[in-house]
């Protein structure tokens, strides 16, 4: 018989045993897809945020304004590029439950603030020249079924509009797509000028600013530079990089690194035991066959490989099958209907889960294989006995 064919052999030894063991081995690998997405995820805009890219909100609180006439002292400090002016908007269409980012900017500034947003140029013109005009994000495009010329509706909850009413209409002229797969391309942009002139109150208070600074390796002297600016003033303010900005948005909902790193911890110990035993037991049942095989003329070496291949047999196959049915149910997108809109397994976690698979394998045959190799072969013909 091969060596393979031995292989075989041990596996039709107990195949109610095997298949439990092999498909918590795959719900394990299908639990850490999710688990890697949902981090991805509550990390948007972190690994992406630009090195060169600073925010400037008000001291207090976020939802504090800032006047508008601090864009042009901003812009007047030593190494700024440009400063533009970003709200949270907060309306809703058609149901409270369609989340989605909507902030008034000046398009120009804003889509040379972030490159990684593409616009087609007839239809960034079409946004320039379209005072009621908006830009959305490829997936909420996708989401809502919009295309260019619908006329988008929009349920303030904050910034009423004049007049009579509580709507705000705006024509959609551009669907942006994003450079990297982690590019927030769920935003819902429209023109300042317009927000400024037509809300019922709040004219010339902005929510925040981007600023854009020359050196990134100054970005710490930008920073105090800034906020010196407009000490002891009505709206003092507190200024740091982007990454910290989206960082700070992802720790109000804990530390999602740490959480996911002690859950997989724990699925991955338990599963390591249970492969370990399954294995420990296959030895145990095995001895005399393992002692024949020695009697036959296998070495040790043999015996340790046979048993450790085994254990990587069933770990490679099933946690190989986990991981592509992980990859293809995380690839079908946000489970949550939009509070998680970047959401995908990243390569190098897939990569990641591969390493774990080998690591599970190897460490849970290390122990039976290392026991099988040192049987004698009279004490394991006299124990089968």
């Amino acid at each position: 018989m091969t060596r393979l064919g031995l292989l075989a052999a041990g596996f039709r030894r107990h195949r109610l045993r095997l298949i439990l063991t092999a498909s918590s081995i795959l719900v394990a690998m299908i639990l850490f897809s999710y688990l890697v997405a949902i981090k991805k995820a509550f990390e948007m805009g972190v690994d992406v945020a630009g090195r060169d890219r600073l925010v400037v909100r008000h001291r207090v609180s976020i939802i504090q304004m800032l006047p508008a006439s601090y864009e042009q002292r901003i812009e007047q400090l030593d190494g700024v590029l440009d400063a533009t002016p970003v709200s949270w908007f907060g309306a809703i269409y058609q149901d409270p439950k369609n989340f989605f980012g909507q902030f008034p900017v000046k398009p120009e500034e804003y889509l040379a603030m972030y490159p990684e947003f593409i616009l087609p140029p007839e239809q960034k013109a079409a946004w320039l020249r379209t005072r009621t005009g908006a830009v959305v994000g490829r997936q909420i495009a996708d989401k809502y079924h919009w295309k260019i010329g619908d006329r988008i509706p929009l349920q303030a909850t904050i910034w009423r509009p004049k007049g009579s009413g509580n709507t705000w209409t705006f024509d959609l002229v551009g669907i942006y797509d994003g450079k990297e797969k982690e590019t927030d391309n769920t935003q819902f942009l429209f023109r300042e000028d317009y927000f400024q002139e037509n809300r019922l109150f709040g004219e010339g208070l902005i929510g925040w600013y981007m600023m854009k600074i020359r050196d990134p390796n100054k970005a710490a002297d930008a920073v105090k530079a800034v906020d010196a600016l407009f000490v002891n003033s009505p709206a003092e303010t507190k200024t740091e990089t982007e990454g910290a900005f989206a960082q700070s948005f992802a720790d109000q909902m804990g530390n999602i690194g740490a959480i996911v790193t002690a859950i997989l911890s724990a699925v991955f110990v338990t599963i390591l035991l249970v492969a370990g035993n399954t294995m420990a037991q296959a030895v145990r049942e095995r001895t005399q066959e393992l002692g024949v095989l020695k009697a036959l003329g296998f070495k040790n070496g043999e015996v340790l490989a046979l048993v450790l291949g085994e254990s990587m047999l069933m770990t490679l196959v099933a946690g190989g099958l986990g991981l592509g049915l992980g990859y293809l149910m995380v690839s079908q997108g946000d489970p949550t209907g939009g509070f998680l809109p970047i959401f995908f397994f990243p390569p190098e976690d897939l990569v990641l889960g591969a390493v774990l698979v080998l690591l599970l394998g190897l460490a849970a045959g290390a122990l039976p294989a290392i026991a099988a190799m040192r049987l004698r072969t009279v004490d394991a013909l006299r124990r089968g006995g």
